[in-house]
């Protein structure tokens, strides 16, 4: 995958990040900056997602939850320790910060 094909994808899956935390009524607000999309609580928790074009990763990270770093295997972004994927794992982090049950879909 070339650089402009990879950055091509994080951007979409940046667009479907903002719109599941749209659609799960989460009391955040999203911002994004390049391939940083930065999500601010209710409560002041951020989670940073962002791309890392050199290894062609997506990485995302809390400070409750540490760093993630997902691969591209063609159809979705998968956690290269847990092989959890990016949207499960988000959801988990986003329950843990709010304490709310959030099941955010991509």
């Amino acid at each position: 995958m070339s650089e402009t094909q990879f950055l091509h994808r994080v951007d979409q899956t940046l667009v479907q990040i903002e719109a599941a935390i749209d659609a799960a009524d989460i009391d955040a607000d999203c911002s994004r900056a390049g391939h940083v999309l930065t999500i601010e609580l209710e409560n002041g928790a951020q989670i940073v997602v962002n791309a890392q074009a050199p290894t062609r990763q997506i990485w995302l990270a809390s400070r409750s939850s540490g760093a993630m770093h997902f691969d591209d295997d063609g159809e979705r972004w998968i956690d290269r320790r847990s092989g959890a994927e990016l949207f499960e794992s988000l959801s988990r982090v986003v329950t843990a910060l709010t304490g709310r049950e959030m099941k955010l879909a991509g």
